[in-house]
Parts: structure tokens; C-alpha cells; sequence
């Protein structure tokens, strides 16, 4: 039985500070048509949804991933990111960057990989230990769709804007989408 993760008093308080949760679409955002959903619609804390398309994730002609396992992350402002399970890549091709880790206020400790060839510039990250409600997401990899071909259901997704953030973009979302300058709040 795993040991259940306590979230940081500092975590819940950051937590706390979020104005834009799901609840209510600001007026700036783009209103859906039939078949679509806004962003802004998804909550915040984050949920998780299993995903009922194939997910396919390449490298040059490589294959990194390919999945009917993955679950995407919803998170209000952005678009999903797809967390494929371990068994579904190919880790041959990947190498962990040491002492690379980044905190997310929901989610926990990240840790980083990139391509054997090229070990400086991150294209996934994982959850080791995930807080408890993030569970679900340990033994997942998250992949970059900005350095990677990243694919939904056959279809070549876009990559959420900036360099931070790595939302799969597919034709079914409406924004606009966090990640330009000046997005930062929401």
C-alpha cells in the first residue's frame, strides 16, 4: 500500500490563488461549436480523463510512443496533456537529464528526459511520485509536442504556444490558449 503525499502548506496557498477555476468563461474566450470544447470549460484543480483515441508520438521516423492507454490532464486555459504509460514507449531512445526537476503545484515532482542524441533540450517529463490525487499518473510520460510529431487519432497535433507548457492542440479545442506573453495568470 503507497504512502499517501501531503501537500505543502506553501502548495495549498499557490493553490488557492487561481481566479480562473472552469466555473465561468471569461468573455474574451472563443465560444465552442458543436463537437468542441473551450479550455477554458476545463477545471482547475486539473482532472483526469482517459483517452479513447490512439495516441502516437515520433521522432524523425522513430516511433517514441504509441498508445490506447494515455490519459490527458484538463486544466482550465490550457490544452491537454497527453501522459502516455511506460509500457507504451520506446525508452531506447530517451535518457533522463540529471538534476533537471521542476514543481508543479498539483501534480508534484517532475523529472525530465530527452533523445540520446541530443541530452540537453527536454522533450518529456514524468511523475515519480505523484501527489495522492494525481495517482493515477505514476509509470506516464508527458511528451513535448514542440520538439516531437505528436498525433491524435491519426491527426498531427499543434503545439500549445510558448516553451513552457506542452498542451496537444487538436481541431476539436477552442482558446485562445495560455502560453503567449502576457498569459502567465491565466
Amino acid at each position: 500500500m503507497r504512502k499517501e503525499r501531503k501537500v505543502p502548506e506553501w502548495l495549498k496557498k499557490s493553490r488557492e490563488s487561481w481566479s480562473n477555476t472552469g466555473e465561468k468563461r471569461p468573455p474574451f474566450a472563443t465560444v465552442p461549436k458543436d463537437g468542441q470544447r473551450s479550455v477554458w470549460d476545463f477545471p482547475r484543480p486539473p482532472a483526469i480523463e482517459k483517452v479513447n483515441k490512439p495516441v502516437l508520438v515520433k521522432y524523425d521516423d522513430h516511433i517514441l510512443a504509441e498508445s490506447k492507454n494515455a490519459l490527458m490532464v484538463l486544466e482550465t486555459a490550457s490544452p491537454p496533456t497527453y501522459y502516455i504509460p511506460n509500457s507504451d514507449i520506446d525508452t531506447g531512445f530517451l535518457v533522463k537529464m540529471e538534476g533537471r526537476t521542476s514543481m508543479c503545484e498539483w501534480k508534484g515532482s517532475a523529472s525530465y528526459w530527452a533523445l540520446k542524441i541530443n541530452p540537453s533540450q527536454p522533450i518529456a517529463w514524468l511523475y515519480p511520485n505523484p501527489f495522492t490525487e494525481f495517482e493515477a499518473l505514476k509509470d506516464h510520460i508527458a511528451f513535448y509536442p514542440q520538439n516531437l510529431e505528436c498525433f491524435v487519432d491519426g491527426e498531427r497535433v499543434e503545439a500549445q504556444p510558448g516553451a513552457f507548457y506542452a498542451g496537444w492542440i487538436t481541431p476539436d479545442l477552442t482558446g485562445p490558449f495560455k502560453g503567449e506573453k502576457g498569459t502567465e495568470h491565466w
